[in-house]
């Protein structure tokens, strides 16, 4: 009675906080926000929870009740699970969704919810075929947004992988170790009796499905897919220690999808326009030390051509065979002594008219 009523005192604080969270939020926010809500009303009917949750063993065929793959992740059974979900859907639409658009942040959702249902559900297949246990397909109930908190804790950590969180005497704590910090909290509390089997499951299928959507198959506005970038591969999850041997297995692991066709092999983009002088970058595939033959063969070729072009003897200009010749001037000039100069085949010839003065003395009769 006494918590009945401390909640009650604090209703307005709490609308208040909310109204902050979704304040100018798309409608798509606020609908998943109203849907958690009223799922948790109806988690406290065990035909509900059987009906709206995924059983293993009712999604698989041949039963295939394919439904609680779109309704799984609106159900949650605890209070604690309902806020949680609300402040990390509040958070996505303040952060991811100016980003991304709200079809694409809803495009994620979907494709992330759908894809834990499926990978969660096949795990604990994996499990029954090993112990032979038919609990682990009928007496699981995979429910709630836990897969989706990953999802956004891996696009978080896309968007600012280093942003700093907290500062430890041991290291600094940043948005990239936060995925597995969290898978790592939740298995701990698991095995300690405080969490449900399944929240470590999904959050772990919920890291792997968005971290692939994200990374091989997200179209941007520019034409491009997913997120080549060197601080997004797999192994960049775990601690530095362990990324050599984790880089490893990942990139044998897609080799392995690229040759069946299931992944494209990765394409690097280089944009040289703004390159500083100076600098070498060795592309993919080839060698440095081609490539250093290859410039000094041209360079050798270009040397020999340009040597047969100063040996040739001088040849006139192919232009000024065709040029018109200048039409004759006729310019009366005195009589002069002077030898005339004899004609010249490389001086073109001028017809001029002489014309002689007759002087006031031979001008009597």
């Amino acid at each position: 009675m006494a918590a009945i009523k401390g909640l009650g005192r604090n209703i307005p604080y709490l609308r208040q906080q909310a109204a902050a969270l979704l304040g100018n939020t798309s409608t798509s926010v606020k609908a998943i926000c109203v849907v958690v809500l009223f799922s948790y009303c109806l988690s406290f009917s065990e035909e509900a929870i059987r009906i709206l949750s995924v059983t293993p063993g009712y999604l698989l065929p041949p039963v295939f009740w394919f439904w609680t793959a779109f309704t799984f992740c609106f159900l949650e059974i605890h209070f604690w699970e309902v806020c949680v979900d609300v402040v990390t859907v509040g958070l996505c639409g303040k952060l991811i969704e100016p980003l991304w658009g709200a079809f694409e942040m809803m495009t994620f959702f979907a494709i992330v919810n759908f894809g834990v249902a499926v990978l969660s559900a096949l795990f604990y297949l994996f499990l029954y075929m090993c112990t032979n246990n038919p609990d682990m397909l009928f007496s699981i109930h995979i429910h709630g947004l836990t897969g989706y908190i990953a999802g956004v804790a891996v696009a978080v950590k896309q968007i600012m992988p280093d942003h700093i969180l907290i500062k430890t005497p041991i290291g600094k704590i940043t948005n990239r170790n936060i995925p597995l910090m969290v898978w790592i909290v939740g298995l701990t509390l698991w095995l300690v009796g405080l969490l449900e089997g399944t929240h470590p499951t999904m959050f772990l299928s919920g890291l792997l499905i968005s971290w692939i959507y994200l990374r091989f198959y997200q179209k941007h506005n520019n034409g491009t897919r997913g997120d080549m970038a060197d601080n997004f591969t797999f192994a960049s999850f775990f601690p530095n220690v362990l990324q050599p041997p984790i880089a490893v297995v990942s990139n044998t692991i897609h080799g392995f999808f690229v040759r069946i066709g299931l992944c494209q092999k990765v394409v690097r983009r280089f944009d040289m326009s703004n390159t500083p002088p100076g600098l070498v970058i060795n592309l993919p595939g080839i060698d440095p030390h081609d490539s250093e033959r290859r410039r000094q063969i041209a360079l050798k070729a270009l040397s020999e051509r340009l040597s047969r072009d100063h040996a040739k003897p001088w040849q006139p200009d192919r232009t000024k065979k065709h040029s018109p010749v200048p039409p004759a001037v006729s310019i009366p000039i005195p009589e002069s002594t002077t030898p005339k100069p004899l004609a010249s085949p490389l001086i073109p010839q001028v017809s001029v008219n002489i014309h002689n003065q007759h002087h006031p003395s031979n001008s009597s009769t």
